[in-house]
């Protein structure tokens, strides 16, 4: 063959293996580009990295009922590990730009609630449980039906609750807002920095951050979430290295003694399927359970509906595309969390940071699961970027989600006041779940006074019947003597 043939081949080859890329993710047909996938799974990554910080530090701080703690080591790889792989099959099956890890909360909830009492093997093993009857539910098809029995109004006002909710995570996460605690008698819940003013260094790094992300986001930059990700870190590490800084919280923006932490796969496979039920007993195994199971499925459902509305995916009749098998993803991530000991895995609402960066494929997922990939080698390296050079990325996100409320009509009551609680419940009680079932029980509610019950779907009168027993959980534990 000569040597023209071989280069004629070369180039037809090329070009072939990119276009069966692109015609696999459906890049350019969603209107996206490499180059915006790319920028848009570094961006997902970014915001997210924290977890592998985090979630060491919540589960590897409790004991289980006999005392034991989890190896913080070995809960930096378990969470690197199932993220990358869960993350890696949602971009690949499900062709989403949604990025999965360990869902804070559900984490706290193991930590917290379950460890105490029973043991980290037994605990796990009813996530493993969780996340097999959540992937029942989605087999069964009841799942999808559920979401898609939501009416466009309410998904619509999921998705902009969620934009307020993912702006506050980025101004708590930061230090900008504040909780303050019950010993200072005050009635106000939150405050401004942790003072009631704005100091410190990192405290800068943040502030020029948001303004850095949203003068280029109305400059329409190419890249503007990741620019400004990379230039705060970049201010941050010489901060870091000049002043002295008393502390950043999580993550410190210093460069590492080492690079390379060599992952240490001990967790792995480490639950008991059944081992609860001889602990606590079959009802409060239920019980637990059931608010697992109603916390994932919820949380899940808002941010497939508001990453997917933010990317500008949902059909005309607010579908998601390819539902079945991203809720199928999301709950095997569940098992998979549970059986790593890493807790329940689920979908991550700061996905939609890459959504703001261009990404609009499962493509920009291959990118921020091989980022945790590398994270299992790579941890010190990777976890230089502090909160306050990422934070804004959710801040500026948090505004693209909020203009869908425009959609909304605000003078119809059965919408507004559904819609309204929906939106105002996520971000004040910091959980989308609580939002979503606000929403439904008010939507319910006022069909049903105006003479309009028939309207709603069977499948919100039962999911808003699930919703009174999960806000009532506490006096039914208590009727109950559990």
């Amino acid at each position: 063959m000569s040597e023209a043939q071989k280069t004629a081949e070369r180039q037809d080859a090329g070009p072939s293996t990119v276009t069966g890329v692109d015609r696999f993710f459906r890049i350019t047909e969603r209107g996206s580009t490499f180059g915006r996938e790319i920028r848009g799974g570094f961006a997902t990554f970014f915001t997210m990295a924290y977890i592998l910080v985090l979630n060491p530090l919540i589960l590897g701080s409790a004991k289980d009922k006999f005392g034991e703690q989890l190896d913080p080591v070995q809960l930096t790889t378990a969470t690197a590990l199932v993220a990358a792989v869960m993350t890696i099959i949602m971009g690949v099956g499900g062709n989403l730009p949604l990025a999965l890890a360990a869902g804070l909360g559900l984490n706290a909830v193991v930590a917290f609630q379950l460890a105490p009492l029973m043991s980290w093997d037994d605990a796990m093993g009813l996530i493993v449980l969780e996340g097999l009857l959540i992937c029942v539910l989605v087999v069964t098809g009841l799942r999808e039906a559920v979401m898609h029995a939501i009416p466009q109004p309410l998904k619509q006002a999921i998705s902009v609750g969620i934009g307020l909710f993912i702006a506050l995570i980025g101004f708590v996460d930061a230090g900008f807002v504040t909780r303050i605690p019950d010993a200072a008698n005050t009635t106000v819940p939150v405050q401004l920095g942790s003072t009631g003013t704005l100091a410190g260094w990192p405290m800068l790094v943040f502030c020029a951050g948001v303004l850095l992300t949203i003068g280029l986001i109305a400059r329409k930059v190419r890249g503007a979430i990741l620019i400004s990700i990379v230039a705060m870190t970049v201010v941050a590490l010489v901060i870091n290295a000049l002043a002295d800084v008393r502390t950043w919280g999580l993550t410190t923006p210093e460069w590492p003694d080492r690079i390379v932490d060599a992952p240490d796969f001990g967790l792995l496979g480490q639950f008991s399927l059944f081992g609860a039920f001889g602990q606590v007993g079959v009802v409060t195994v239920v019980l637990l359970v059931f608010t697992l199971v109603l916390s994932d499925f919820f949380d899940t459902m808002g941010t497939v509906v508001g990453v997917s509305a933010e990317a500008g995916l949902l059909d005309e009749d607010g579908k998601v595309p390819g539902l079945g098998k991203v809720l199928l993803i999301d709950g095997a991530a569940a098992v998979a969390g549970g059986a790593a000991s890493a807790s329940s895995a689920t979908s991550y609402i700061e996905s939609a940071a890459g959504v703001g960066e261009g990404a609009r494929t499962g493509f920009a997922n291959l990118v921020t699961g091989s980022l945790f990939g590398l994270a299992l080698f790579l941890t010190p390296l990777l976890t230089i970027v502090p909160l306050q050079a990422a934070a804004p990325a959710l801040v500026a996100v948090g505004f693209l989600m909020m203009t869908q409320v425009k959609h909304i009509e605000w003078d119809r009551y059965e919408i507004a006041v559904p819609a309204f609680l929906t939106i105002a419940v996520m971000p004040f009680t910091y959980s989308i779940t609580n939002g979503i079932g606000a929403g439904f029980l008010a939507y319910v509610l006022i069909k049903t006074v105006l003479g309009r019950a028939k309207e709603v779907h069977w499948l919100l009168w039962g999911t808003s019947a699930l919703f009174l027993v999960y806000f009532a959980i506490d006096p039914i534990e208590q009727l109950l003597g559990v």
